[in-house]
Formats: C-alpha cells, structure tokens, sequence
C-alpha cells in the first residue's frame, strides 16, 4: 500500500508570510539580507542587501559569503512550489562569478516563466530527472552587474523510474 504523501509546509505558506520568515530566518538576518517580495505565483522573487558595517569584508565592500548567500535558496524554493509535490528539487551545485566590488545596496530578482516551467517538468517527465543551470544576476544601484551567481538544479519526477 503506498503511503499517503507528507504535507509540503512550503504549500500552505502564503507568499507574504513566507517572505517575513525568510526575513527572519537567521543567516538571512544575520548579513542584513532581506527579501523585498514574492509574487503571488512563486514565480518573481527580488532580494536586497545593504551594505553594513558588519557585512563590508577588510576593504570596505560587500563580503562576497553575503552576496552568495543572497541568491542561495530562491530558485529551488520557487520550482518547488510551482512544479509540486509530485517532483523533487534540489541545488546541486552553485558558483559565483565576482565582477566588480560590491559597493551600496545590491538587489538580486528571480524569475520563471511559464514556458520555463512547463520545460522542466516536460523533461523531468521525459528522462525522470532533469539538471539544468540558470543564473541571477546581482546589480548595484547603478544597475551594474557586480556578480554573477550560477544555479545548478536537479528535478526528479517521484513517479518514474531512471532508464
């Protein structure tokens, strides 16, 4: 008999309430990370950090660990509340480009489309698991890129089986 699926706490989160924990979440808190907003889809989400006397690394800049975690958890949160529970998402690997220093506030935004979506539960579907790479970008006030974060992602469809 096969056992009943566990409740995603993720699923019965509204997006506000979802952002103030996040907001409250403490290696969020911690390096002055804050996320502006999420869409009402899970498909958008925007993340800042400004620049504090306790996230400036010893030449007055952004701590590159700040930035990085800035991006961490948004994509496979973002795919997991879009695709369900029928998939599992996971990062499975991440990488961070420094361009220029990170100086003022620093604003990250999150995206996935529709046809995104559709495309990764398509193949998912296809080939049981699907592992793909997108990027953020995160930009200064000027609109500058001052790095950029590579996104590996591993989805699995639970109800098929690896060829």
């Amino acid at each position: 008999m096969a056992k009943p699926p566990l409740i995603n706490w993720l699923d019965l989160l509204p997006p506000s309430v979802f952002r103030i924990g996040m907001n409250l979440w403490p290696p969020f808190l911690g390096s002055g990370i804050k996320v502006a907003s999420i869409s009402p889809d899970f498909r958008e989400v925007k993340v800042v950090l400004k620049l504090r006397r306790y996230n400036k690394n010893n030449v007055g800049v952004h701590f590159g660990g700040s930035m990085f975690a800035m991006t961490d958890p948004f994509f496979m949160i973002m795919l997991m509340k879009n695709l369900g529970g029928k998939y599992i998402v996971w990062d499975k690997a991440a990488a961070i480009e420094f361009k220029k220093p990170g100086r003022g506030t620093l604003y990250a935004s999150f995206t996935f489309t529709e046809d995104e979506i559709q495309h990764i539960r398509s193949k998912a579907d296809q080939h049981s698991r699907y592992i793909f790479d997108k990027a953020v970008d995160i930009l200064n006030d000027q609109g500058e890129n001052v790095a950029t974060v590579l996104k590996t992602l591993y989805v699995k469809n639970k109800e098929t089986t690896s060829p």
